[in-house]
């Protein structure tokens, strides 16, 4: 319970970023027009992937799943963040901060795990190409999807549950442009150690443990093409996981840097930095590499262009 001479918070005011006026207009512009071509490119991938039976095969599939958790994920996120730039801050409640957390995590669980399957794929596709038709085939490409989505919804829950625990009294004042997990622990004035170790132990489980897997999978890969002989072999195989290992590094890079800044007031504005590259960065450059260095994206996109323009001819 709050003392006498404090209120229990039921809202919170988002401080976003303490910049002039004209500054944040001009990000809000910035962020606007990134956030349509994140819309844009990934809705452009799911659409093409969907409506195409010649891309129904794994490899695309996970790509699609990929765009739609990055979709989740920017919007969430980044339409309050609009609100915030114009009204230099904006106030959310107490269970609207709770629930764009919940699916700020679900995003991140989910991009994660499917990241970490794509990589098993590429893994399967190179290493052990004549068993990759047998290992990989529709029953194991829809389990390993239905798993990177169920496991946010299983495991989010309970540290939810935690948080509605928590007592917030006095300030109300968010120090970021949205709801994150550390921002919420520093105004809380309830006892928040089981909170902060369940999201340790999430974070080993479903972030660390996949970025291991992900780069124990691409040192047998690298290893498998240096034993290719041919250099149009070792360019071709390569070329496969490319993309997706452009995707791998932004992903990981930008979230272990939010998490290498040490905390403190002086640092919270390079986190904000970080996690507003994190959160436009990523889900921008991913429909970007796959449509631009994707043969089978671009000769369908293509297509479909023809056939429109010929059909308003």
């Amino acid at each position: 319970m709050c003392k006498l001479n404090e209120t229990e918070v039921t809202m919170f005011l988002l401080l976003g970023f303490k910049n002039t006026y004209i500054i944040n207009i001009l990000l809000f512009n910035i962020v606007l027009l990134v956030y349509i071509a994140i819309l844009f490119g990934n809705i452009l991938i799911i659409f093409l992937v969907s409506i195409n039976h010649l891309l129904h095969i794994p490899m695309y599939i996970f790509l699609k799943h990929l765009a739609l958790a990055d979709l989740l994920f920017t919007t969430n996120i980044i339409p309050k963040m609009l609100c915030i730039l114009l009204q230099e801050g904006s106030v959310i409640s107490l269970q609207g901060c709770f629930v764009q957390y919940y699916f700020h995590s679900l995003a991140i669980f989910t991009q994660s795990l499917i990241l970490t399957t794509m990589s098993f794929d590429r893994y399967l596709a190179i290493c052990q190409p004549l068993r990759y038709s047998t290992l990989m085939d529709y029953r194991m490409c829809f389990s390993l999807i239905f798993c990177s989505w169920a496991t946010g919804f299983i495991l989010i829950p309970s540290e939810i549950a935690f948080l509605f625990q928590l007592k917030f009294c006095g300030s109300n004042i968010i120090n970021h442009f949205f709801c994150d997990i550390a921002p919420l622990l520093q105004i809380s004035t309830s006892d928040v150690t089981v909170v902060m170790w369940e999201d340790f132990a999430f974070a080993i489980l479903v972030i660390f443990l996949p970025f291991v897997l992900i780069f124990i999978s691409y040192m047998c890969i690298f290893f498998t093409i240096l034993k290719i002989t041919s250099s149009t072999g070792r360019q071709k195989a390569f070329s496969t996981c490319s993309s997706h290992l452009v995707t791998v590094c932004t992903y990981y890079g930008t979230l272990i840097a939010i998490y290498m800044v040490p905390a403190g007031e002086n640092n919270v504005g390079d986190v904000k930095l970080i996690s507003l590259l994190y959160t436009i960065l990523t889900p921008l450059i991913n429909p970007l590499i796959y449509s631009i260095r994707n043969q089978e994206i671009r000769r369908y996109l293509q297509k479909h262009m023809c056939k429109h323009s010929n059909g308003e001819s």
